[in-house]
């Protein structure tokens, strides 16, 4: 069928629907008119008014209703789109002060709205969230069917009520708040006035809204009391605009949504870190092998300066990097690592990040806990673990030999598991050098006890890795034998002295 065909058929099918519209309203005047005319003088008139307006409201003639779901859908995008947009100017004010966001919030709010206001509808007649919705502002007051865009002055009416209003109405609530929260001031009988009356409008306001809502449920005209007073109605871009929802962008939202899903639950098993090295080795063997061919030979210098620092390496001794890193996030700069310590919630100290059972690292000598360095070396199954103070790479680990005097040139032989595997390396300890007894003195009635505990204690030697620690395990050990040894003296002497008593008493009997 051709396009002019169809045309003319809708149009004699419009026809027919309003002749049958009224003559359906012509049965029901004509039926209710005599009722109604046998009411007394106040109210056979007031009848005829109530029912005219009853039509009014109930009827569809002169509506044309547009897409009231679109419409809603479009004022709930443009405040989404507001509150992005206040959301990342905080984030870049909160470099200037944390409290210029929260201060300077109306402020925020009037740039951005007039902005928004400029770039969409003063430019376009449409808002962004009507654009996307495929709508955009008309001229109610016009009844031509071209459906004429807005006059300049009711756009720029509509600005002032709806920017320059609201931002009015919100110094002016926060101006009374303010002041009935002064209590060094006296009740000012004026703002009493103020704020009474100033609720009244807000009830008024929000009654008004409900009933110009309702309103727009049933007629589709105008979405707000602004679009009512200004005349101003939001209408397709086209005749042919589809009525059905689309829901390209929720598709594409939850596309993303379980891609980003999918990449969370991956990634800890794929192990980042490990490939990371993996690819680090291929570039530095990829880089040897075109050096190689070009002649030139990969200097010792290019790994020195490969190989860098770890990124915890600032800590001290006593804490345990690993620790560290679980309990603080991993973004934290250095910098702010030691605001955090000058404020007294610091590194320095904490019981939480103290290093207990230390072990060090093999080969860089590096001191953990036993638990985080077993468990970071076992879960690299033999790939081995980036050290966090000096970044190099970590398969084996020993205990501790801090207070342990070694030969020098004794090496230590690392002992490892020919499984396949997880496991963790431990060198073992070469045997501790016997030490001579402590020779015996013949007089002790000059010494005293606290004497040669201090002598003892002069020849022991103890590693202190910070200002809180207390003895090391061997100076313990070296006054419990100390003391051992004193005590068995004592007791020689003793017996010895029993002996020479006993001796004179025979020879005296």
């Amino acid at each position: 069928m051709p396009s002019a065909d169809f045309a003319a058929a809708q149009e004699r099918i419009a026809a027919r629907r309003a002749r049958r519209a009224a003559q359906s309203r012509a049965r029901h005047e004509s039926s209710s008119a005599p009722a109604f005319s046998r009411l007394p003088f106040p109210f056979n008139r007031l009848s005829n008014v109530g029912l005219s307006a009853w039509d009014a409201i109930k009827g569809r003639e002169g509506t044309r209703p547009e897409f009231r779901v679109g419409q809603v859908d479009a004022e709930l995008l443009d405040e989404e789109l507001l509150e992005l947009l206040k959301g990342q100017v905080g984030e870049g004010l909160k470099y200037f002060g944390s409290h210029i966001a929260d201060s300077y919030t109306p402020e925020i709010l009037l740039a951005l709205r007039i902005i928004l206001f400029k770039l969409s509808i003063w430019n376009n007649n449409a808002s962004y969230g009507a654009h996307l919705q495929g709508l955009r502002y008309t001229d109610a007051r016009s009844s031509s069917p071209s459906r004429p865009p807005p006059k300049p002055w009711q756009k720029a009416a509509y600005g002032i009520i709806t920017i320059g209003g609201r931002y009015s109405w919100t110094k002016w609530e926060e101006y009374l708040l303010a002041n009935s929260e002064d209590y060094t001031r006296p009740e000012s009988p004026a703002l009493e006035l103020a704020s009474r009356i100033t609720d009244y409008l807000n009830s008024a306001h929000n009654i008004l809204g409900l009933a110009s809502f309702l309103i727009f449920l049933v007629n589709g005209r105008y979405r707000t009391l602004t679009d009512r007073l200004l005349r101003l109605r939001l209408a397709p871009t086209s005749h042919s605009t589809s009525r059905e929802v689309s829901f390209e962008y929720l598709n594409r939202q939850l596309v993303w949504h379980a891609f980003t899903e999918f990449l969370l639950f991956l990634l800890p098993l794929v192990g980042i870190s490990r490939w990371r090295r993996i690819l680090s080795r291929l570039t530095r063997k990829l880089k040897s092998a075109v050096l190689s061919l070009l002649g030139r030979s990969p200097s010792a210098t290019s790994d020195d300066d490969e190989k860098s620092a770890g990124e915890l390496g600032f800590l001290p001794e006593r804490t345990c990097a690993i620790c560290y890193r679980d309990q603080n996030p991993a973004n934290a700069s250095e910098a702010d690592i030691i605001a955090q310590s000058a404020g007294g919630g610091g590194i320095v100290g904490s019981a939480a990040t103290d290093i207990t059972n230390p072990y060090e690292a093999i080969p860089c000598g590096c001191i953990y806990c036993f638990a985080c360095l077993a468990q970071r070396i076992a879960n690299e199954e033999g790939e081995g673990w980036t050290c966090l103070r000096c970044g190099e790479v970590v398969k084996e680990c020993r205990s501790w030999s801090g207070d342990v005097l070694e030969e020098r040139g004794s090496g230590s032989q690392v002992q490892t598991s020919s499984g396949n595997g997880k496991s963790v390396g431990f060198a073992a300890i070469s045997p501790s050098e016997e030490v001579d007894p402590i020779p015996e003195q013949e007089e002790v009635s000059g010494s005293t006890a606290g004497e040669l505990r201090q002598m003892g204690l002069e020849g022991t030697r103890g590693l202190d890795l910070g200002e809180s620690l207390a003895l090391s395990e061997s100076q313990e050990w070296a006054r419990a034998s100390e003391e051992q040894s004193f005590s068995d003296e004592q007791s020689e002497e003793y017996d010895e002295d029993e002996e020479e008593e006993g001796e004179e008493l025979e020879f005296d009997q």
